[in-house]
Protein backbone atom coordinates (compact mmCIF):
# COMPACT_ATOMS: atom_id res chain seq x y z
CA UNK A 1 0.00 0.00 0.00
CA UNK A 2 3.00 2.40 0.65
CA UNK A 3 3.74 1.89 -2.83
CA UNK A 4 0.19 2.74 -4.10
CA UNK A 5 0.31 6.38 -2.02
CA UNK A 6 3.44 7.11 -2.67
CA UNK A 7 3.47 6.98 -6.52
CA UNK A 8 0.27 8.75 -6.52
CA UNK A 9 1.62 11.21 -4.56
CA UNK A 10 4.62 11.93 -6.19
CA UNK A 11 2.99 12.36 -9.36
CA UNK A 12 -0.30 14.81 -8.00
CA UNK A 13 2.58 16.72 -5.51
CA UNK A 14 1.58 20.08 -5.35
CA UNK A 15 4.82 21.36 -3.82
CA UNK A 16 8.47 20.49 -2.96
CA UNK A 17 7.81 19.25 0.64
CA UNK A 18 4.75 17.46 -0.82
CA UNK A 19 7.00 15.35 -3.11
CA UNK A 20 9.71 15.04 -0.59
CA UNK A 21 7.12 13.28 2.06
CA UNK A 22 5.54 10.66 -0.60
CA UNK A 23 9.53 9.87 -1.80
CA UNK A 24 9.79 9.20 2.07
CA UNK A 25 6.86 6.79 2.06
CA UNK A 26 7.97 4.97 -0.62
CA UNK A 27 11.40 4.80 0.88
CA UNK A 28 9.97 3.24 3.56
CA UNK A 29 8.38 0.40 1.62
CA UNK A 30 11.49 -0.09 -0.44
CA UNK A 31 13.08 -0.55 3.37
CA UNK A 32 10.47 -2.69 4.72
CA UNK A 33 10.20 -5.11 1.29
CA UNK A 34 14.19 -5.11 1.48
CA UNK A 35 13.83 -7.24 5.07
CA UNK A 36 11.13 -9.10 4.75
CA UNK A 37 11.49 -10.30 0.72
CA UNK A 38 14.52 -12.26 1.04
CA UNK A 39 14.00 -13.48 4.72
CA UNK A 40 10.61 -15.11 3.76
CA UNK A 41 12.34 -16.60 0.35
CA UNK A 42 14.92 -17.95 2.83
CA UNK A 43 12.56 -19.73 5.14
CA UNK A 44 10.56 -21.25 2.49
CA UNK A 45 12.82 -22.32 0.23
CA UNK A 46 14.44 -25.78 0.40
CA UNK A 47 18.56 -25.64 0.89
CA UNK A 48 19.52 -26.68 -2.53
CA UNK A 49 17.64 -24.28 -4.29
CA UNK A 50 17.77 -21.40 -1.41
CA UNK A 51 20.39 -19.30 -3.19
CA UNK A 52 18.64 -18.92 -6.91
CA UNK A 53 15.22 -18.65 -5.28
CA UNK A 54 16.39 -15.66 -2.40
CA UNK A 55 18.82 -14.23 -5.50
CA UNK A 56 14.60 -13.52 -7.48
CA UNK A 57 14.51 -10.98 -4.70
CA UNK A 58 17.42 -9.18 -7.17
CA UNK A 59 15.96 -10.35 -9.74
CA UNK A 60 12.66 -8.21 -9.43
CA UNK A 61 14.76 -5.50 -8.18
CA UNK A 62 16.69 -5.21 -11.41
CA UNK A 63 13.42 -5.67 -13.79
CA UNK A 64 12.28 -3.23 -11.53
CA UNK A 65 15.00 -1.09 -12.78
CA UNK A 66 15.72 -1.79 -16.24
CA UNK A 67 11.38 -1.03 -16.59
CA UNK A 68 12.30 2.36 -15.12
CA UNK A 69 14.48 2.90 -17.40
CA UNK A 70 12.66 2.14 -20.53
CA UNK A 71 9.42 3.67 -18.84
CA UNK A 72 11.74 6.75 -18.65
CA UNK A 73 12.98 6.99 -22.09
CA UNK A 74 9.81 6.52 -23.50
CA UNK A 75 7.97 9.18 -21.92
CA UNK A 76 11.21 11.06 -22.42
CA UNK A 77 9.74 11.13 -26.21
CA UNK A 78 5.98 11.65 -25.82
CA UNK A 79 7.14 15.71 -25.23
CA UNK A 80 4.80 16.48 -22.52
CA UNK A 81 7.02 19.11 -21.18
CA UNK A 82 6.39 20.70 -17.88
CA UNK A 83 4.04 17.50 -16.57
CA UNK A 84 7.11 14.57 -18.21
CA UNK A 85 8.39 13.90 -14.18
CA UNK A 86 4.54 13.67 -12.69
CA UNK A 87 4.20 11.22 -15.38
CA UNK A 88 7.71 9.33 -14.84
CA UNK A 89 7.18 8.92 -11.02
CA UNK A 90 3.11 8.00 -11.18
CA UNK A 91 3.33 5.03 -13.73
CA UNK A 92 4.84 3.25 -10.75
CA UNK A 93 0.92 2.82 -9.87
CA UNK A 94 0.29 0.15 -11.89
CA UNK A 95 2.78 -2.21 -10.32
CA UNK A 96 1.50 -1.00 -6.99
CA UNK A 97 -1.64 -2.11 -7.29
CA UNK A 98 -0.39 -5.78 -8.96
CA UNK A 99 1.82 -6.26 -6.36
CA UNK A 100 -1.04 -5.40 -3.13
CA UNK A 101 -3.46 -7.41 -4.94
CA UNK A 102 -0.79 -10.73 -5.26
CA UNK A 103 0.52 -10.19 -1.63
CA UNK A 104 -2.79 -11.73 -0.49
CA UNK A 105 -2.04 -14.90 -1.72
CA UNK A 106 1.34 -15.38 0.90
CA UNK A 107 1.15 -18.05 3.55
CA UNK A 108 3.08 -17.53 6.46
CA UNK A 109 6.53 -18.71 7.09
CA UNK A 110 6.62 -21.99 8.37
CA UNK A 111 9.58 -21.24 10.89
CA UNK A 112 7.99 -18.15 12.20
CA UNK A 113 4.53 -20.27 12.84
CA UNK A 114 6.83 -22.76 14.47
CA UNK A 115 8.01 -20.16 16.78
CA UNK A 116 4.23 -18.96 17.95
CA UNK A 117 3.23 -22.65 18.28
CA UNK A 118 1.23 -23.19 15.09
CA UNK A 119 2.81 -26.68 14.05
CA UNK A 120 -0.15 -27.88 12.20
CA UNK A 121 -0.61 -24.60 10.19
CA UNK A 122 3.42 -24.74 9.64
CA UNK A 123 3.02 -28.27 8.40
CA UNK A 124 0.33 -27.29 6.29
CA UNK A 125 2.93 -24.46 4.70
CA UNK A 126 5.10 -27.25 4.10
CA UNK A 127 3.39 -29.35 2.09
CA UNK A 128 2.41 -26.65 0.35
CA UNK A 129 5.28 -25.62 -0.92
CA UNK A 130 6.93 -28.72 -1.80
CA UNK A 131 8.25 -30.33 1.58
CA UNK A 132 8.26 -34.61 1.54
CA UNK A 133 7.51 -37.05 3.71
CA UNK A 134 10.51 -35.25 6.61
CA UNK A 135 8.29 -32.88 7.29
CA UNK A 136 7.72 -33.72 11.14
CA UNK A 137 11.41 -33.85 11.08
CA UNK A 138 12.17 -30.61 9.07
CA UNK A 139 9.70 -29.10 12.28
CA UNK A 140 11.94 -30.94 14.83
CA UNK A 141 15.01 -29.22 13.66
CA UNK A 142 13.45 -25.76 13.49
CA UNK A 143 11.95 -25.64 17.08
CA UNK A 144 15.24 -27.68 17.85
CA UNK A 145 17.27 -24.30 16.52
CA UNK A 146 14.56 -21.82 17.94
CA UNK A 147 15.52 -23.37 21.30
CA UNK A 148 19.13 -23.69 21.28
CA UNK A 149 19.36 -19.84 22.57
CA UNK A 150 17.85 -20.57 25.89
CA UNK A 151 15.33 -18.52 27.79
CA UNK A 152 14.62 -15.01 28.09
CA UNK A 153 17.18 -14.13 25.25
CA UNK A 154 15.60 -14.84 22.20
CA UNK A 155 14.63 -11.45 21.19
CA UNK A 156 18.21 -9.86 21.28
CA UNK A 157 20.30 -9.56 18.35
CA UNK A 158 23.27 -7.18 20.14
CA UNK A 159 24.79 -10.05 22.07
CA UNK A 160 28.47 -11.85 22.01
CA UNK A 161 27.14 -15.13 20.13
CA UNK A 162 26.19 -13.20 17.16
CA UNK A 163 28.81 -11.02 16.65
CA UNK A 164 29.99 -13.18 13.81
CA UNK A 165 26.81 -13.18 11.52
CA UNK A 166 26.62 -9.36 12.40
CA UNK A 167 30.50 -8.72 11.62
CA UNK A 168 29.69 -10.76 8.43
CA UNK A 169 26.04 -9.33 7.56
CA UNK A 170 27.36 -5.50 7.86
CA UNK A 171 30.50 -6.06 5.92
CA UNK A 172 28.82 -7.15 2.90
CA UNK A 173 25.89 -4.69 3.30
CA UNK A 174 28.44 -1.93 3.33
CA UNK A 175 30.56 -3.10 0.74
CA UNK A 176 27.54 -3.53 -1.54
CA UNK A 177 27.52 0.30 -1.53
CA UNK A 178 31.45 1.09 -1.05
CA UNK A 179 31.42 -0.17 -4.76
CA UNK A 180 29.66 3.14 -5.81
CA UNK A 181 26.28 0.71 -7.69
CA UNK A 182 23.96 3.16 -6.55
CA UNK A 183 25.96 6.48 -7.51
CA UNK A 184 26.16 4.83 -10.98
CA UNK A 185 22.41 3.22 -10.72
CA UNK A 186 20.81 6.53 -9.15
CA UNK A 187 22.83 9.08 -11.29
CA UNK A 188 23.20 6.96 -14.82
CA UNK A 189 22.27 9.54 -17.05
CA UNK A 190 24.38 12.11 -15.56
CA UNK A 191 27.48 10.11 -15.51
CA UNK A 192 27.62 9.56 -19.43
CA UNK A 193 26.46 13.27 -19.72
CA UNK A 194 29.99 13.81 -17.97
CA UNK A 195 31.38 11.64 -20.60
CA UNK A 196 30.00 13.25 -23.42
CA UNK A 197 26.79 11.72 -24.38
CA UNK A 198 24.04 13.82 -25.31
CA UNK A 199 20.42 13.83 -23.42
CA UNK A 200 18.43 11.51 -25.38
CA UNK A 201 21.68 9.07 -25.46
CA UNK A 202 22.24 8.86 -21.78
CA UNK A 203 19.29 7.93 -21.39
CA UNK A 204 19.68 5.12 -24.47
CA UNK A 205 22.69 4.52 -22.87
CA UNK A 206 20.68 3.97 -19.46
CA UNK A 207 18.22 1.42 -20.32
CA UNK A 208 22.05 -0.49 -21.56
CA UNK A 209 22.70 -0.93 -18.05
CA UNK A 210 19.58 -1.41 -16.89
CA UNK A 211 19.59 -4.36 -19.63
CA UNK A 212 23.16 -5.19 -18.44
CA UNK A 213 21.94 -6.06 -15.35
CA UNK A 214 19.01 -8.39 -16.09
CA UNK A 215 21.11 -10.46 -17.69
CA UNK A 216 23.77 -11.01 -15.28
CA UNK A 217 21.25 -11.49 -12.26
CA UNK A 218 20.12 -14.12 -14.41
CA UNK A 219 23.03 -15.68 -15.36
CA UNK A 220 24.24 -15.57 -11.49
CA UNK A 221 20.56 -16.98 -10.64
CA UNK A 222 21.73 -20.15 -12.57
CA UNK A 223 24.63 -20.95 -10.80
CA UNK A 224 24.80 -19.71 -7.67
CA UNK A 225 23.69 -22.86 -5.61
CA UNK A 226 26.03 -24.41 -7.89
CA UNK A 227 29.19 -22.80 -7.65
CA UNK A 228 28.29 -20.65 -4.39
CA UNK A 229 28.23 -17.20 -3.05
CA UNK A 230 32.14 -17.22 -2.57
CA UNK A 231 32.94 -17.70 -5.98
CA UNK A 232 30.47 -15.44 -7.29
CA UNK A 233 31.69 -12.66 -4.59
CA UNK A 234 35.12 -13.76 -6.06
CA UNK A 235 34.59 -13.33 -10.09
CA UNK A 236 32.57 -9.88 -9.16
CA UNK A 237 35.37 -8.19 -6.91
CA UNK A 238 37.99 -8.92 -9.49
CA UNK A 239 35.46 -7.51 -12.25
CA UNK A 240 34.54 -4.67 -10.03
CA UNK A 241 38.34 -3.75 -9.76
CA UNK A 242 39.13 -4.01 -13.35
CA UNK A 243 36.05 -2.11 -14.61
CA UNK A 244 36.04 0.88 -12.02
CA UNK A 245 40.15 0.91 -12.45
CA UNK A 246 39.03 1.83 -16.20
CA UNK A 247 36.50 4.17 -15.66
CA UNK A 248 38.73 6.33 -13.09
CA UNK A 249 41.33 6.32 -15.49
CA UNK A 250 39.09 7.42 -18.30
CA UNK A 251 38.02 10.22 -16.18
CA UNK A 252 41.49 11.28 -15.41
CA UNK A 253 42.20 11.10 -18.99
CA UNK A 254 39.79 13.07 -20.62
CA UNK A 255 38.38 15.25 -17.77
CA UNK A 256 36.11 17.72 -19.33
CA UNK A 257 36.82 16.81 -22.56
CA UNK A 258 35.35 13.52 -24.19
CA UNK A 259 35.66 12.53 -26.88
CA UNK A 260 34.41 9.54 -28.79
CA UNK A 261 36.58 7.04 -27.46
CA UNK A 262 36.70 8.04 -24.58
CA UNK A 263 32.86 8.13 -24.16
CA UNK A 264 32.73 4.35 -25.40
CA UNK A 265 35.48 3.32 -23.26
CA UNK A 266 33.11 4.98 -20.24
CA UNK A 267 30.17 2.87 -21.31
CA UNK A 268 31.77 -0.19 -21.75
CA UNK A 269 33.63 0.11 -18.49
CA UNK A 270 30.26 1.32 -16.42
CA UNK A 271 28.95 -2.03 -18.66
CA UNK A 272 31.30 -4.15 -17.03
CA UNK A 273 31.05 -2.52 -13.76
CA UNK A 274 27.32 -3.77 -13.93
CA UNK A 275 27.64 -6.77 -15.28
CA UNK A 276 30.28 -7.45 -11.96
CA UNK A 277 27.79 -6.22 -9.85
CA UNK A 278 25.33 -8.11 -10.82
CA UNK A 279 27.09 -11.37 -10.91
CA UNK A 280 28.51 -10.94 -7.32
CA UNK A 281 27.13 -8.53 -4.67
CA UNK A 282 24.02 -7.96 -6.72
CA UNK A 283 22.73 -11.90 -6.73
CA UNK A 284 24.71 -12.70 -3.24
CA UNK A 285 23.99 -9.72 -0.76
CA UNK A 286 20.42 -10.32 0.22
CA UNK A 287 20.86 -14.32 -0.06
CA UNK A 288 23.98 -14.02 2.03
CA UNK A 289 22.19 -11.94 4.77
CA UNK A 290 19.16 -14.09 5.33
CA UNK A 291 21.47 -17.15 5.58
CA UNK A 292 23.77 -16.30 8.10
CA UNK A 293 21.24 -15.89 11.32
CA UNK A 294 19.77 -18.42 13.60
CA UNK A 295 16.55 -18.44 13.52
CA UNK A 296 15.56 -16.48 16.94
CA UNK A 297 16.90 -13.63 15.25
CA UNK A 298 16.66 -13.69 11.36
CA UNK A 299 14.65 -11.06 11.13
CA UNK A 300 16.22 -8.61 13.06
CA UNK A 301 19.98 -9.63 11.48
CA UNK A 302 18.17 -9.07 8.01
CA UNK A 303 17.05 -5.66 9.55
CA UNK A 304 20.65 -4.60 10.43
CA UNK A 305 22.20 -5.39 7.40
CA UNK A 306 19.10 -3.36 5.10
CA UNK A 307 20.11 -0.69 7.97
CA UNK A 308 23.61 -0.90 6.89
CA UNK A 309 23.29 -1.15 3.29
CA UNK A 310 20.24 1.79 2.96
CA UNK A 311 22.58 3.75 5.08
CA UNK A 312 25.41 3.40 2.90
CA UNK A 313 23.13 3.79 -0.18
CA UNK A 314 22.26 7.66 1.32
CA UNK A 315 25.85 8.14 1.93
CA UNK A 316 27.25 7.35 -1.47
CA UNK A 317 24.53 8.86 -3.43
CA UNK A 318 24.79 12.23 -1.56
CA UNK A 319 28.78 12.15 -2.18
CA UNK A 320 29.19 11.75 -5.58
CA UNK A 321 27.84 14.63 -7.26
CA UNK A 322 30.21 16.43 -4.69
CA UNK A 323 33.36 14.43 -5.59
CA UNK A 324 32.29 13.81 -9.26
CA UNK A 325 32.13 18.05 -9.36
CA UNK A 326 35.84 18.02 -8.57
CA UNK A 327 36.49 14.74 -10.87
CA UNK A 328 34.74 11.72 -11.64
CA UNK A 329 38.38 9.84 -11.59
CA UNK A 330 38.72 10.47 -7.80
CA UNK A 331 35.20 9.02 -7.04
CA UNK A 332 35.72 5.89 -9.11
CA UNK A 333 39.16 5.52 -7.95
CA UNK A 334 38.03 5.17 -4.31
CA UNK A 335 35.16 2.86 -5.12
CA UNK A 336 37.85 0.82 -7.20
CA UNK A 337 40.14 0.62 -3.92
CA UNK A 338 37.13 -0.25 -1.71
CA UNK A 339 36.36 -3.05 -3.90
CA UNK A 340 40.02 -4.65 -3.20
CA UNK A 341 39.54 -4.86 0.36
CA UNK A 342 36.37 -6.32 -0.54
CA UNK A 343 37.92 -8.97 -2.00
CA UNK A 344 40.53 -9.68 1.11
CA UNK A 345 37.34 -9.90 2.75
CA UNK A 346 35.74 -12.12 0.71
CA UNK A 347 39.20 -14.71 0.72
CA UNK A 348 40.09 -14.39 4.19
CA UNK A 349 36.67 -14.07 6.24
CA UNK A 350 33.65 -15.05 3.95
CA UNK A 351 32.74 -18.32 4.86
CA UNK A 352 30.90 -20.44 2.12
CA UNK A 353 26.93 -21.32 3.17
CA UNK A 354 24.98 -22.93 -0.17
CA UNK A 355 23.56 -26.12 -0.06
CA UNK A 356 22.78 -26.09 3.87
CA UNK A 357 20.16 -26.06 5.56
CA UNK A 358 19.41 -22.84 7.68
CA UNK A 359 19.64 -24.82 11.39
CA UNK A 360 22.74 -26.55 9.95
CA UNK A 361 24.43 -23.28 9.22
CA UNK A 362 23.33 -22.14 12.63
CA UNK A 363 25.48 -25.09 14.02
CA UNK A 364 28.36 -24.20 11.96
CA UNK A 365 28.42 -20.94 12.60
CA UNK A 366 28.90 -22.20 16.29
CA UNK A 367 25.73 -20.39 17.30
CA UNK A 368 23.62 -23.11 18.73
Amino acid sequence: MTYLVSALGCALAWDWYSLVAFRILGGLGVGAASVIAPLYIAEIAPAKYRGRLVATVQFNIVLGILLAFLSNYAISRLGLGATEWRWMLGVQVVPSIVFFVLSFLIPESPRWLVARGREDEARRVLLKIGADEAVDAEIADIRASLESTGAGDEDSLFQRRYLKPILLATAIAAFNQLSGINAVLYYTPSVFKMAGAGGDSSLLQAVAVGLTNLIFTMLAMTIIDKFGRRALMIAGSIGYIISLSVTAWAFYTYGTHFDGVGGWIVLISLLAFIASHAFGQGAVIWVYISEVFPNRVRAKGQALGSVVHWIGALAITQTFPMIAESSGGHAFAFYAAMMVLQLVWVLLAMPETKGVPLEELQKELGLS
